[in-house]
């Protein structure tokens, strides 16, 4: 997919709301349910001892901190799951500062306790990677406005979906959701395979039209191999920017930098991401955004005790 096509397709998301990171309600509670199936295990005794079962409570759900938040439409499917009524206060992607109420809940007073940690664990790393995804994207399109921050595949497993949607909320595109998504041909293929254009032989001779293909490259000659072969997409691995604008300007001396989308990927952090982001590249993948991410500090409080109005009456 050439240039064009490339910006095409991000115009159009971001003017019309599309999304990929969007699962059936039924596949996202049972996603859910299985959270609280881990830390519930057999049932909170803690609770079940303390709390009689008549209680209900209001609670609210407070950021300790600013930050962008992720995660509300996760957290209310759960509340809801467990009869909790939900009022969100503010939607996903919203900025906030310390001492914001998200959310207001009200429910059996066990159920809440026993989500709670579930709950906030979920809104803590999804708001924590949609803050830091929107910091990085800041910072980079200082000095490339149009420049794409993505993430990768260095998410927890069995959260990827969470650690991926979090991405696009913060403004961050998601990569590869999977390895079905697309052919990324790196290092280790290469080695494999006998070379770059034996790999992209390979695999032009094999996959489907509709699959782009990109290739992971740490030398010039290999960027240059790659372009001439007509691939998609051209990942420089651990190179400085003085290595990426070297392959940048030899691409435009060979009247091939137009073909391809020039991702670079590797050690990438918010310090120095803007060193990266002017060399004039398209995309910058890094693993940062969830393999070393802070969790935002959301907390929950109790705020009102009720006996249950039908309990009261018999």
């Amino acid at each position: 997919m050439n240039r064009f096509l490339f910006k095409f397709r991000k115009y159009v998301c971001e003017n019309t709301g599309c999304n990929d990171m969007s699962l059936p309600n039924l596949v996202l509670r049972e996603k859910l349910r299985k959270m609280l199936e881990e830390d519930l295990g057999f049932g909170d005794i803690t609770t079940e001892i303390t709390v009689p079962e008549n209680l209900t409570a209001k609670a609210q759900i407070i950021v300790k901190e600013p930050g962008l938040i992720a995660g509300i439409e996760e957290a209310s499917i759960l509340l809801k799951e467990l009869d909790i009524n939900v009022k969100s206060k503010v939607k996903d992607g919203s900025k906030v500062n310390a001492g914001t109420v998200i959310m207001e809940i009200e429910g059996p007073a066990r159920s809440i306790l026993m989500c709670e940690r579930t709950i906030l664990n979920l809104l803590m790393r999804m708001s924590g990677i949609a803050t830091l995804t929107n910091l990085m994207i800041e910072r980079a399109r200082e000095v490339n406005p149009k420049i794409t921050v993505a993430g990768t595949r260095k998410t927890v497993p069995g959260l990827r979906y969470f650690d991926k949607k979090a991405i696009k909320i913060g403004g961050g595109d998601t990569h590869r959701l999977r390895l079905d998504d697309c052919v990324l041909i790196k290092d280790n293929h290469i080695v494999v395979a006998g070379g770059v254009k034996e790999a992209i032989k390979r695999v032009k001779e094999a996959v489907s039209f509709t699959k782009k293909i990109e290739v992971e490259v740490q030398s010039i000659e290999d960027a240059l191999i790659a372009a001439k072969e007509g691939v998609d997409i051209i990942m420089l691995d651990n190179m400085k920017p003085e290595e990426i604008k070297e392959v940048i300007k030899k691409l435009e001396e060979e009247g091939l930098r137009d073909k391809v989308l020039i991702e670079v990927s590797g050690g990438i952090t918010p310090e120095n991401i803007k060193e990266y982001a002017e060399t004039g590249i398209d995309i910058i993948s890094t693993g940062y955004l969830t393999h070393s991410v802070k969790a935002l500090n959301i907390s929950l409080e109790i705020t009102e005790i009720n006996q249950n109005i039908e309990e009261k009456q018999i």
